[in-house]
């Protein structure tokens, strides 16, 4: 049995057991914690076991930031911590740090990037016993021989709205390989969002040289948010396959950040892979039309928020945080897992099995499954591809095979 193997399997016993110190297990201001509570037995299909298994989009260190918090403790909210990523049989994940829009107005948004990338640098550090800072493919690799989780870093908005190359360098040189082109929802210098004004028509010259930029150093290009314009523009224009990290598919659900069919093909066509996103709103349609029946339009939060001090928008975004859906769904439109999956087979069918992952968005708002309430139940998704009928083969892919593979292709090609 490979060590990897070993320390997922260890991973379900009770403490005894356990590979890891109990203060990793354990959420330290939690008093009076029942730690045998939190290791319950969950089903792990001794294939999810076995495979490699990479997701997408997990937000991290938001909360860290905000609330001073360690992801290698078990949280008693939210949906991902280190404990639990284990207990999901997690090899490794796009450890996705994020600069919302209220550190735009303000023109703080590069700011907060060096300080959530350091963070993240710190947080991978002070939690080596577990997890492992990963450059390229075969960095992953070598971590996961060692039985830790591999964290390949990646952002999620704007990382400087003005799209300086040198500051790009700059977070290169610190360690981030993946980033998502448009900042959040919001249309910057160089790249039209899903969500907001279109200014380019898609991407302009200035997107172009950032994208080659990126081609040249090795940073896998996320479209996520982009504009249907702008993802087709990005795919013919890169040199490298590029994601689309996390949504689901327009023809399923006709939501402005789902990825259109044309889109999906594009993006595979130049040997990039799409992420599932774990969130009814993207995938279920009986949800989306109960949300379409009481609309709740609103301006991109670039145009609502002012600026103000760093301190002040801290205090405004802390009050957010965990990033968790914090409504409730009527059970008529509560989506299980199985419809995850019938997702996933649109895409199969759509753009073919070496195309497709997860980028479940976990800590970033998705209302979940009911079979699903963190990290720790990832095999579910396996569950219900293998109700499908899928191969072995099929599904190690899906579970993070397609993920390893264009990493390895932008960073070692």
């Amino acid at each position: 049995m490979k060590r990897r193997d070993l320390i997922k399997k260890l991973s379900m016993l009770p403490l005894a057991g356990s590979v890891f110190p109990i203060q990793s297990l354990v959420s330290a201001p939690v008093a009076g914690n029942n730690i045998s509570s939190h290791l319950q037995q969950k089903p792990m299909p001794e294939l999810h076991r076995k495979a490699f298994v990479m997701d997408g989009h997990t937000h991290v260190m938001s909360r860290e930031l905000m609330l001073g918090t360690d992801i290698g403790q078990r949280y008693t909210d939210g949906t991902v911590d280190l404990p639990r990523a284990r207990e999901g049989g997690l090899d490794a994940m796009f450890f996705s740090v994020y600069t919302p829009e209220h550190y735009y107005p303000g023109r703080m948004e590069t700011k907060n990037t060096f300080r959530v990338v350091n963070l993240a640098l710190d947080q991978i550090e002070k939690n080596k016993d577990m997890i492992e800072l990963a450059l390229n493919a075969s960095d992953i690799e070598r971590i996961n021989r060692k039985g830790k989780m591999a964290a390949f870093l990646d952002l999620e908005g704007g990382y400087d709205l003005d799209g300086d190359i040198n500051l790009l360098r700059a977070m290169y040189r610190l360690g981030l390989r993946s980033m998502q082109l448009t900042a959040h929802n919001t249309t910057n210098a160089f790249i039209d969002s899903c969500n907001d004004i279109k200014r380019w028509g898609g991407i302009n010259d200035l997107g172009k040289k950032i994208i080659a930029e990126m081609n040249s150093l090795g940073m896998v290009i996320n479209v996520a948010h982009a504009s249907n314009e702008a993802i087709l523009q990005t795919a013919e224009a890169s040199e490298h396959p590029v994601i689309y990290s996390h949504g689901g598919f327009y023809g399923i659900v006709p939501h402005p950040r789902c990825i259109t069919d044309e889109a999906a093909k594009a993006v595979a066509s130049k040997g990039g892979v799409i992420g599932i996103h774990f969130g009814s709103l993207f995938n279920n349609p009986k949800y989306w039309s109960w949300q379409q029946k009481t609309p709740n339009e609103t301006t991109p939060a670039s145009v609502q928020l002012s600026a103000k001090t760093l301190e002040a928008v801290d205090k405004e975004f802390a009050k957010e945080v965990p990033l968790n859906f914090k409504g409730s769904i009527p059970d008529a439109y509560w989506m299980h897992v199985d419809q995850l999956a019938k997702v996933i087979d649109y895409g199969v069918n759509l753009v073919g099995e070496d195309h497709m992952a997860i980028g479940s968005d976990l800590d970033g708002g998705p209302e979940l499954p009911r079979e699903i309430k963190d990290i720790s139940d990832f095999p579910q998704i396996t569950i219900a591809m293998q109700k499908l009928g899928y191969s072995d083969e099929r599904i190690k892919k899906i579970l993070g095979l397609n993920w390893l593979r264009v990493i390895r292709q932008v960073t070692e090609g």
